[in-house]
């Protein structure tokens, strides 16, 4: 009978340790997914309200974050920045892409310039 306890309490140290080990596996687990979705929408959020973009800007340019945390996100950011008399950062100026025939001719460009040179 002295066994019985010390085989019970071995495997449910075993268990313990082999369950311990779930995250590595990657075994999915619903409320750390949520939780990991609703921290980085807020990270959105706030970063969006910190570059002085509207909450409209953020959602249509961050689709697939939930709208929900990135409100709250930016509703935070814009109470600690008001209580703390922070200035919003400017946005930089937008990325201006060439069309396909400006890319194309200006390594033609080039090429015609380092000719001429030798």
């Amino acid at each position: 009978m002295s066994s019985s306890p010390r085989l019970f309490s071995a495997a449910a140290l075993a268990a313990v340790l082999l369950l311990a080990g779930c995250d590595q596996l990657g075994i999915p687990n619903p409320a750390v997914e949520a939780a990991k979705r609703e921290a980085e929408g807020k990270a959105i959020g706030a970063g969006c309200r910190h570059a002085a973009r509207s909450v409209e800007n953020c959602y249509e340019a961050n689709k697939r974050a939930d709208k929900a945390a990135v409100f709250a996100g930016w509703r935070e950011m814009n109470d600690y920045m008001r209580e703390n008399n922070i200035e919003a950062m400017p946005p930089p100026p937008p990325v201006v892409q060439a069309s396909e025939d400006e890319a194309e001719a200006e390594p033609a460009a080039k090429s015609t310039k380092t000719a001429k040179a030798k």
